[in-house]
C-alpha cells in the first residue's frame, strides 16, 4: 500500500510554467507504475503522463506531448510533472496515481488501472 500527496498547483497565466510534485509514503521504483491524471469540471478524468515502475519508459497524452515532462527522484520517493507553455485548457485538478504493474516496463493510461490515488491539486490557467 502507498499514500500519495500532490502539491505545487496554483493560478498561473497562459504560457507560464508550473511543477507539480507527488510524494509517496514508500519507495515506488521497481514497485509501482506512476501516473498523472487530470479532471476538469464536467469532464471525465483523463491520462496526462505516466512513468514505468523501472523508471525507463514514459508516456504522454497527445495534448501535453512536448510541453509536459514526468520525472522522479527515487531517493525522495517523489514524482514530478513539469508543465510548460500552459494553456487555458490545462485547467483541472491534477491527480497522482500508482499501481502494481504486470511488467516493470508497462505504463497504463486508463484511470481504472490504478489502485492508489492522491487527493489532487488544482491548476488554474488564466487566458
Amino acid at each position: 500500500q502507498v499514500q500519495l500527496v500532490e502539491s505545487g498547483g496554483g493560478l498561473v497565466q497562459a504560457g507560464d510554467s508550473l511543477r507539480l510534485s507527488c510524494t509517496a509514503s514508500r519507495r515506488t521504483l521497481n514497485l509501482y507504475v506512476m501516473g498523472w491524471f487530470r479532471q476538469a469540471p464536467g469532464k471525465e478524468r483523463e491520462f496526462v503522463a505516466g512513468l514505468s515502475a523501472n523508471g525507463v519508459k514514459t508516456r504522454y497524452a497527445d495534448s501535453v506531448q512536448g510541453r509536459f515532462t514526468i520525472s522522479s527522484v527515487d531517493a525522495e520517493n517523489t514524482l514530478f510533472l513539469e508543465m510548460n507553455s500552459l494553456k487555458f485548457e490545462d485547467t483541472a485538478v491534477y491527480y497522482c496515481a500508482a499501481t502494481t504493474p504486470n511488467l516493470p516496463m508497462l505504463v497504463y493510461t486508463a484511470p481504472t488501472a490504478y489502485t492508489y490515488w492522491g487527493r489532487g491539486t488544482q491548476v488554474t490557467v488564466s487566458s
